[in-house]
């Protein structure tokens, strides 16, 4: 039979997004029966699959304990997943950002606002004395409910402060910006290796760099030593993710990390020539490991 693998994305789109598509014909060229199936639906037999690829499950911080129950559920069956539920777990709470900074990684600079404590942002603008910040819940997705704020706080500045105090516990964070110059890099890696670089900036007047946002992408050059700092930052997992796209700017020729995704990013596949099919090589690799 067929090997069977599951690329799982959302219900608002059962079809996969147009980057994932890429991956299709790269399976089918590889004897493999690759499908789009949707994360949250209780009639899928995941025990069918020899794996599940999570890829466009963009709701998963809206619905975090059912997407943890599904990953249960996956590991109960002893249904491979990749990336694994220990990395995604570790991954879905951007606290994963002090871990990181704790183990050399330069990131940017990161403090924890406790829920239902929205007060507490004054201390922090105070030690920190930064004259811009951004706040955003410890588990999100996509720039939701992510806010640029100018100190001193006024009226408005607050409420936002609130309403992503009253989600969870919620990062602060300096605003960087180089991001609004220069642009934010994706550096996309498949299997531990690095495969593209993408740039990603905001729309006027904006700062968050997403498409949904009205963010553009383009392919970019760099060097092979801003390249190697961004691998760096895989070299202190406990494990090599499958997939992976380290997200940073670029400072001097320093990398800083803002993000590493490691769940569902899109990996801008069609910026790098031949990685989708690399993709689908490293899963069937692992298929037969």
């Amino acid at each position: 039979m067929r090997p069977r693998v599951a690329l799982a994305t959302y219900a608002r789109t059962p079809g996969l997004a147009p980057d994932d598509r890429l991956l299709l014909p790269a399976f089918a060229a590889r004897g493999v029966d690759a499908q789009a199936v949707v994360w949250s639906d209780d009639a899928v037999k995941w025990e069918s699959f020899g794996a599940v690829v999570i890829r466009s499950c963009w709701d998963y911080h809206l619905r975090f304990a059912e997407f943890n129950a599904w990953l249960d559920h996956l590991e109960s069956i002893d249904v491979r997943v990749y990336n694994s539920p220990t990395l995604v777990r570790w991954n879905a709470n951007k606290r994963y950002l002090l871990d990181l900074a704790q183990r050399d990684v330069p990131t940017v600079p990161t403090t924890i606002l406790s829920r239902h404590h929205p007060e507490r942002i004054d201390s922090i603008i105070a030690v920190n004395a930064w004259s811009r910040l951004v706040i955003k819940p410890a588990v999100s997705a996509s720039g939701y409910e992510t806010y640029a704020l100018h100190t001193p706080l006024d009226a408005e500045s607050r409420s936002a402060v609130a309403r992503v105090a009253e989600i969870g516990d919620a990062l602060v964070q300096p605003f960087i910006d180089e991001i609004s110059r220069s642009g934010e890099y994706s550096f996309t890696f498949i299997d531990g290796e690095f495969s593209h670089a993408t740039i990603k900036r905001a729309a006027p007047g904006e700062f968050r760099v997403q498409t949904e946002h009205g963010g553009t992408a383009d392919p970019v050059g760099t060097s092979s030593n801003v390249v190697a700092q961004a691998a760096r930052v895989l070299a202190t997992l406990p494990e090599k993710p499958l997939y992976a796209r380290v997200d940073g700017v670029v400072i001097d020729n320093a990398f800083l990390l803002m993000e590493l995704e490691l769940i569902e990013p899109n990996l801008f596949l069609e910026f790098g020539s031949g990685a989708a099919e690399r993709m689908a090589a490293a899963i069937v690799s692992r298929l037969a490991g």
